[in-house]
């Protein structure tokens, strides 16, 4: 749909990276390269004592633990390199690119993961200059991180996407955000307040009830179908199938459901306790 002047309505649509785009978490696969153990028990233990933002762990221990300092630039775009990555993003950002009539779509990634793993992992999908991550100082010489520049973790992720907005002079109305986890708590509230649009690609307790839309898929094309529906407008979903199958895409199952999660403890009277899942 076009706004009341007939002029194309220009969204920025803003998406995380780890368990968003990818199946992999960032932090963990660096382990991996390293040879080290025990990351989500050093994540886990900075989250209890509240010294970072949520999804920031990873920039505090390359910065401060030992075993996480000796990484180097080359490692962090390896690690991007062993990322597994959902399908079709490069066909997510070509739809986008070319736009759907009446609208057109700035895509952006925000993400706490190191910027030179979210660049490699994207290259040739994603440009750089459209990728926000974790960004460092280096030494010039022994090539040590030596500072951090900026970490998009928590609030932080809420002034990448002021800034982008203001950059873009995209309306506060006009942002979309998609996002998986805790870390994407701050950010989301911010573009709901904002009467924004919010999608959440997992199920998580803190974030699915925050989301306007849940979308549980391995293809990052999935986030097109609330878009194509809530903003777009398209309630046929006959309309939505053409749009995928002009791309040479099917959709094979698409399942409307919504989830309730109980938990049912053993109350004063009696009785056993159980937890249920329950799905309406």
């Amino acid at each position: 749909m076009k706004d009341g002047t007939g002029a194309t309505r220009h969204y920025l649509l803003a998406s995380d990276f780890d368990q968003t785009l990818s199946f992999n978490d960032s932090g963990m696969v660096l382990s991996e390269v390293l040879g080290t153990s025990g990351f989500e028990q050093k994540v886990a233990g900075l989250a209890r004592i509240n010294v970072v933002q949520q999804g920031g762990e990873l920039a505090y221990l390359l910065l401060h633990d030992p075993e996480y300092r000796r990484v180097r630039r080359e490692q962090l775009i390896e690690v991007g390199k062993r990322i597994r990555l959902k399908h079709n993003i490069g066909r997510l950002v070509e739809i986008l690119r070319e736009g759907i009539p009446g609208h057109r779509f700035s895509f952006f990634v925000i993400s706490a993961a190191p910027e030179e793993v979210i660049q490699s992992a994207l290259e040739g999908l994603v440009p750089p200059d459209h990728i926000c991550g974790t960004r460092f100082n280096y030494h010039p010489t022994t090539g040590e991180i030596e500072s951090i520049v900026r970490v998009p973790a928590g609030y932080g992720k809420v002034a990448v996407l002021n800034e982008l907005r203001s950059r873009l002079q995209v309306s506060p109305d006009h942002i979309v955000y998609v996002g998986d986890g805790s870390s994407d708590v701050h950010v989301m509230l911010h573009v709901n307040r904002l009467d924004g649009y919010t999608i959440a690609v997992s199920e998580a307790k803190y974030i699915a009830p925050i989301a306007k839309r849940t979308i549980l898929s391995d293809d990052s094309l999935s986030v097109l179908v609330p878009i194509l529906e809530d903003i777009v407008g398209w309630s046929d979903p006959l309309r939505v199938r053409s749009l995928f199958e002009r791309h040479g895409l099917q959709i094979q199952e698409w399942d409307k459901v919504r989830t309730d999660f109980l938990t049912i403890s053993e109350s004063a009277v009696g009785g056993a306790a159980q937890a249920v899942p329950a799905r309406a």
